[in-house]
C-alpha cells in the first residue's frame, strides 16, 4: 500500500519536495508522543512534524475546540469580525513582551516571515535585510531570497538585497562585526535572526549576541525581527521565547511565529509595535489567516501549554535527555557535538577524526532509529548532518529515555 502511495506521490508532486526514508513512511495516526503507520507500526516521534506537534498528537482540548467551532462556522475571512481571532491576539500580544503589540495572523511561518519583510521594507523604506549565514525563513520567494543555506535556496533572484552576517553558529567561522559591515552599506531595514537556527542544525550563538547586535541597529534605526517559529512558546525551556536569551537590550521590534501554537493547524502570525503593524498605506486582508477554526485550536493549545507548564517540563526533561546524549556520544567517534537547550536538540554527525560533515552517518542513523521504533529530523546547513531532536513538549522522562536508548542503538550502528 505504501509503495502504490509513493508511486502516485511522484507522479503528481514535484521531485523537489522531500520525502524522508528509502522507503518513505504514511503516518496514519497519532496520539501523545506517539504515532503509528500503515502496517500498524507504532513510533515514538521525536521530531513532532517539525516541531509542529508542540504539545501532544490528539491533545484532546483541541480536538474538542476544533470540532466545536467546525459545528458552528469554520471560516469567514478577516472582512468580518472573528471572536476566537481577537482573543488569541490578545493572549499572543500580551505574552510577546513587545509594547503596544499588534498581531496579525497568516497561515504558515514563511508568510508570517514574508509579512515581517514587509512590514519592515515598508516602514524603513529601504529594500536591504541583513540575515544570518546558514539561516532558514521559508519557501516563498522574499523568504528564499534570505535564506543563508544553500540547500534551500534554488535561486539566487530575489526583491531583497541580503547581506549575510556570521556570528549564528557558535563553534564555527570567523566573526565579522556588524559595525564594520554597516558602514560599507544603505542603510538596512532589518536584521532577521532565528535565536536558535532550526534547519541549520539547530545552532545558536552565544546568549546576548542578539542584544549586542540591536544596540548597534538601534542607533541606527535599523529594526530586529526574531523568526521565533521553531523557538517561540517555550521549546528552548530557558525562556518563553528565544529572543529573551538575548533580551539585555529589549525585545525586538517583530516577532514571528507558527508551526507549535496550531498543534499542526495551519496557523502562523506576525507581532510588532503598532507603528511597524500599522506602517502600510494600502488595505490589506487575509483570506485564511486566523479563520475561527485554527483560532480556537490555537487558543486551547495555547491554554493547555500554559497551564501545565510545558516550558518548564521542556526544560527540565530536555536538559536530561541532553546529558543522556552526551554521555552516549562521548562512546560515539561520529558525534562532534550534542547541543541544545530544553526539547530543541541537534547531534552533529561528522568523519571521525575531522570536522567534515557525514551526511550519510545521518542518513543511516535516520534509518535504524526508526527501524528501532524512532521517528528524528536531519539539519545542518548544506551538509545535513545533524539529527534534530524536537518531541511534543509533553515528553515524559520515561519516553526520553526510551528514545534516548534507541538513539544510542542507532549510532553505535554506524
Amino acid at each position: 500500500m505504501t509503495r502504490d502511495l509513493f508511486a502516485r506521490h511522484r507522479a503528481v508532486l514535484p521531485d523537489w519536495l522531500a520525502l524522508y526514508y528509502k522507503d518513505p513512511l504514511e503516518i496514519t495516526h497519532g496520539e501523545g508522543r506517539h504515532v503509528w503507520d500503515t502496517a500498524g507500526n507504532k513510533y515514538l516521534d521525536f521530531f513532532g512534524g517539525i516541531l509542529t506537534t508542540m504539545t501532544a498528537h490528539a491533545l484532546p482540548e483541541v480536538t474538542k475546540a476544533v470540532a466545536e467551532q467546525a459545528g458552528r462556522i469554520i471560516h469567514s475571512s478577516t472582512l468580518y469580525l472573528n471572536r476566537p481571532m481577537v482573543e488569541l491576539a490578545e493572549r499572543v500580544a500580551q505574552l510577546s513582551g513587545i509594547p503596544d503589540a499588534r498581531v496579525f495572523f497568516t497561515t504558515s511561518g514563511t508568510e508570517a516571515n514574508d509579512t515581517a519583510l514587509l512590514l519592515a521594507t515598508a516602514h524603513r523604506r529601504s529594500n536591504t535585510i541583513l540575515a544570518m549565514r546558514n539561516s532558514y525563513h521559508g519557501r516563498s520567494f522574499s523568504s528564499v531570497g534570505i535564506t543563508g543555506n544553500r540547500g534551500w535556496s534554488p535561486t539566487s533572484l530575489s526583491p531583497l538585497q541580503t547581506l549575510y552576517v556570521h556570528g549564528g553558529v557558535r563553534t564555527r567561522g570567523p566573526y565579522a562585526h556588524l559595525d564594520d559591515l554597516l558602514g560599507h552599506t544603505r542603510a538596512p531595514a532589518a536584521l532577521i535572526a532565528e535565536p536558535v537556527q532550526g534547519v541549520g542544525g539547530f545552532t545558536s550563538p552565544p546568549d546576548g549576541l542578539y542584544a549586542a547586535f540591536r544596540e548597534v541597529l538601534h542607533e541606527r534605526g535599523i529594526l530586529w525581527i526574531a523568526d521565533e517559529v521553531q523557538t517561540g512558546w517555550g521549546r528552548t525551556g530557558e525562556h518563553f521565547w528565544g529572543w529573551q536569551a538575548h533580551g539585555r537590550s529589549g525585545p525586538p521590534d517583530i516577532v514571528t511565529f507558527a508551526k507549535g501554537i496550531g498543534n499542526g493547524m495551519s496557523v502562523g502570525g506576525v507581532i510588532a509595535r503598532a507603528e511597524i503593524m500599522n506602517c502600510l498605506d494600502a488595505n490589506s486582508i487575509s483570506t485564511f489567516g486566523g479563520t475561527q477554526v485554527t483560532m480556537a485550536a490555537g487558543l486551547a493549545n495555547l491554554n493547555h501549554l500554559l497551564e501545565h507548564d510545558l516550558q518548564g517540563n521542556a526544560r527540565r526533561v530536555g536538559g536530561l535527555l541532553i546529558e543522556r546524549l552526551r554521555a552516549v556520544a562521548a562512546q560515539v567517534p561520529h558525534v562532534r557535538e550534542v547541543r541544545g537547550r530544553g526539547l530543541m536538540i541537534g547531534v552533529e554527525l561528522t568523519r571521525p577524526g575531522t570536522d567534515e560533515a557525514a551526511p550519510e552517518a545521518a542518513s543511516a542513523v535516520l534509518e535504524e532509529a526508526r527501524t528501532g521504533g524512532l521517528l528524528v529530523g536531519k539539519g545542518g546547513g548544506h551538509s545535513t548532518s545533524v539529527l534534530r531532536i524536537a518531541p511534543p513538549m509533553s515528553l515524559t522522562v520515561a519516553e526520553a529515555e526510551e528514545g534516548a536508548a534507541i538513539l544510542e542503538r542507532a549510532l553505535r550502528s554506524i
